[in-house]
């Protein structure tokens, strides 16, 4: 007879101030397994020095316009996050009520388990009761695999820009997802 394996739970749970440097040491492995790749390394250590330290998610916490899930193993620790808020993208002219979800990765060791969908769901969801009625999303133009994710929960392409990782620069897609007065943010169109 064969062994069975259990799945270990994921608790998902909204990140506060004690998560600052849980949140940067994941920030920082995740983007370095998804994309460290592409880059040179000195491009690659001044993106990490600049944007995934405990100051800077210690300010992201203490903003009440910003809110950040951690997905943890009580065995592992964290193992993916997500982060929604206010639209930053380089919109044109973007509505009053523009949010964006502006990060969301899983370590690999723990991609296929569905926790990039059940984080994405609880932004969904944050992002309508907080009142955003357009959602933006900015991804790495050759990244079919996240829009391929994002196109099945409704956003379509609606620009492109510029996002600099050290000296290097990348295209990025901005995909836009409208409120749907029937269905809400929260629900796949």
């Amino acid at each position: 007879m064969g062994r069975m394996s259990v799945e270990p739970e994921v608790l998902i749970r909204r990140a506060g101030p004690a998560d600052a440097g849980a949140l940067a040491r994941l920030g920082a492995r995740t983007f370095t397994e998804t994309f460290g790749h592409l880059y040179a390394p000195e491009d690659l250590a001044a993106f990490l020095a600049d944007t995934h330290t405990p100051a800077r998610h210690a300010r992201l916490l203490a903003d009440p316009a910003v809110a950040i899930w951690l997905a943890a193993l009580a065995t592992t620790g964290p193992v993916a996050y997500a982060v929604a808020g206010p639209c930053e993208l380089p919109l044109a002219a973007p509505e009053p009520r523009a949010g964006e979800l502006r990060k969301l990765y899983v370590l690999q060791a723990h991609q296929n388990r569905h926790l990039g969908t059940r984080l994405l769901a609880m932004a969904f969801e944050w992002l309508e009761q907080a009142g955003y009625t357009t959602v933006y999303i900015g991804v790495w133009s050759k990244n079919v695999g996240a829009q391929r994710l994002y196109g099945r929960h409704g956003f379509t392409k609606s620009g492109e820009y510029d996002f600099p990782v050290g000296r290097h620069i990348d295209r990025e897609f901005i995909l836009r997802r409208d409120r749907h007065p029937a269905s809400g943010l929260g629900q796949s169109c």
